[in-house]
């Protein structure tokens, strides 16, 4: 259940399955717990809890309200070993520093995009400029909103005592072919969620978050 404590402050109710009590996590937390996992336990994730992400998913926002986004849910495991092949599992990731997150992950959720959709969507009477024509599109936001929805599967697989992680997809093509993935849809990437297990954090961290008053400019830059 969401509810709203103040205008300010987000809480989410959770269950606590074991003594079915109820404890409130605030909007923060869930952020700040959020981190690319890469070491999945091999326990399954209950339906529901998929189910539940993928309903938030879809309250992310879009351009024109056009929710050109799909997503492929991968549960077999003949089928994320391809995919995890796909993404590089045996010659970057694992071969490398990481555990398998990709084809050992309970569960992948393949996010996909189409621009079409938006298109499609401002061709449409109410979108179109005075002169009858689409309107110019200085940034593919497409890409915008699924990386949003994509967002708010991470923040819901927190929620859910659930751990994720992302890899992007560069070969398009045979993922298209494997999954079956519509001409007009492109697979932006693969979202590995599981129970979290201890794994290698990304060395990349090292280079430290970068600060409020190096990334925020008000008024001007």
């Amino acid at each position: 259940m969401l509810g709203l404590s103040s205008p300010a402050t987000l809480r989410v109710e959770i269950l606590d399955s074991q003594n079915e009590t109820w404890f409130k996590l605030e909007f923060e937390k869930v952020a700040l717990k959020r981190r690319m996992v890469r070491n999945f336990q091999p326990k399954l994730v209950p339906k529901e809890k998929v189910s539940r992400i993928l309903s938030l998913a879809l309250h992310a926002p879009s351009a024109g309200f056009s929710q050109g986004w799909a997503f492929v849910v991968v549960q077999d495991a003949n089928l994320r070993k391809q995919i995890g092949d796909l993404q590089g599992e045996a010659d970057f990731y694992a071969g490398k520093r990481f555990h398998k997150f990709v084809s050992e992950a309970p569960v992948l959720i393949v996010a996909c995009a189409s621009e079409k959709m938006y298109h499609d969507r401002y061709r449409e009477p109410d979108k179109l400029k005075d002169d009858g024509t689409e309107i110019d599109w200085p940034t593919p936001y497409w890409h915008f909103d699924i990386g949003c929805a994509c967002m708010l599967i991470f923040l819901a697989a927190v929620d859910e005592g659930l751990a994720s992680a992302f890899t992007g997809v560069f070969r398009v093509q045979e993922m298209k072919k494997l999954l079956s993935i519509p001409d007009h849809f492109h697979p932006v990437g693969v979202i590995s969620i599981g129970y979290g297990a201890k794994d290698i954090k990304s060395p990349s961290l090292k280079r430290g978050r970068r600060t409020i008053e190096q990334v925020v400019h008000y008024e001007r830059w």
